[in-house]
């Protein structure tokens, strides 16, 4: 089964995360299909926090990738921020 789910990177203590569509039977931060984004939990100012590429996220969920808890919640986060900005011009 294909699943779209976080992969950790990063250093102790400042982790990062790359949103990654894999085979579910591979290790966490193993081999993966494709990245569509990612998601930095301690950004700190201007920094970017997350970054989704929608169009393959959906393109993945139309032909039966899972999303993991976690990136479900992310993705719908994202969707909202990127209606927020077009809602206001």
């Amino acid at each position: 089964m294909v699943v779209i789910r976080l992969s950790r990177g990063g250093s102790k203590k400042r982790p990062f995360y790359n949103i990654v569509v894999a085979n579910s039977s591979q290790r966490r931060d193993g081999r993966f299909i494709e990245r569509v984004g990612f998601y930095n939990p301690v950004a700190a100012g201007a920094a970017e926090s997350l970054r989704v590429a929608l169009d393959r996220v959906s393109y993945w969920a139309g032909v039966g990738a899972q999303l993991s808890p976690t990136v479900a919640r992310l993705v719908d986060q994202a969707k909202k921020s990127a209606a927020a900005p077009a809602a206001a011009a």
